[in-house]
């Protein structure tokens, strides 16, 4: 009987203990809306929803997902995998572009399921630990997504590499403490490619930057980033939102392979100058 009380005051205590995750509601109908899986470029697949970009990297050794969407996108990134051909097991490796819910949402059930190592960019530790309570911005929330414990923690130029693949992670702090993009070489019958995943420093604060006490080096981080990511060199380029890169205006369901339609340097630099006008105005309400 003093076993099973010892048990039972566990078990509480567990559940007491216990976070409880809540994801943001009335998100976007686009971001759970399911979408076409499709080949990009070389190794490199579409297997998001319509506007919550996932990327699978394919290898001689396994396979990469990079961001995993809502919570409920879990069974539309397995089955847009395995639409395409590939084993959902075969996931490797899991990384992200930025920690939020609707990048983040998935990743722990996926990670569950398939075995996965989880690598991040370090100065995301203190989120994915919090499932995302302790971000800046969107901690108002509360815990938006399975609270988690990376495998690798990540410096700006370090590598992933898997098979025949090598990832290169940029760290692009502002819209995230440890936003991200990748970098990496792709091939296919044609070509070599460079390609860029890209995280949009967008601006989600409607307020100061130097009233945001939970991180104070933002404004810094935001001119760094678009510094960085005006020097970038690349072919192909696509983004965290398929809306950011023009994925619908480019492709229609049930387009052939055409790597071209990602070629479009001149897209990304204007958006990133949109978004570097942004940052000139906030930076005006500083003076305020």
């Amino acid at each position: 009987m003093k076993r099973l009380t010892i048990l039972f005051l566990l078990i509480i205590s567990f559940f007491g203990n216990a976070q409880t995750v809540t994801e943001p509601k009335n998100n976007p109908e686009k971001w759970s809306q399911p979408y076409e899986p499709f080949r990009i470029v070389g190794n490199l697949y579409y297997v998001g929803t319509y506007d919550l970009a996932s990327y699978l990297i394919v290898t001689n050794k396994g396979n990469i997902l990079i961001n995993t969407g809502l919570a409920d996108s879990d069974p539309q990134i397995k089955a847009n995998i395995e639409k395409l051909g590939f084993k959902y097991k075969n996931i490797k490796i899991l990384t992200l572009t930025q920690a939020h819910f609707d990048h983040m949402g998935a990743m722990a059930d996926i990670k569950k399921e398939t075995g996965a190592k989880l690598y991040v960019d370090e100065a995301e530790l203190a989120e994915l630990k919090s499932g995302g309570k302790s971000d800046y911005e969107l901690g108002k929330y509360g815990v938006t997504f399975k609270p988690l414990n990376p495998d690798f923690l990540l410096k700006n130029n370090d590598k992933i590499k898997l098979g025949n693949t090598t990832l290169t992670l940029l760290h692009h702090p502002g819209h995230t403490k440890g936003s991200c993009s990748f970098i990496f070489e792709t091939k296919d019958k044609d070509r070599t490619y460079k390609v860029l995943i890209a995280n949009m420093p967008s601006i989600i604060i409607d307020h100061k930057f130097s009233d945001v006490q939970a991180y104070p080096n933002m404004q810094k981080d935001y001119a760094y980033t678009l510094d960085a990511m005006k020097k970038l060199d690349f072919d192909v380029w696509v983004a965290s939102h398929a809306s950011q890169f023009d994925l619908h205006e480019k492709r229609r369901s049930g387009d052939v392979y055409n790597p071209k339609l990602f070629m479009d340097k001149e897209n990304y630099f204007k958006q990133l100058k949109e978004l570097e006008n942004d940052y000139l105005e906030k930076l005006k309400e500083e003076s305020k």
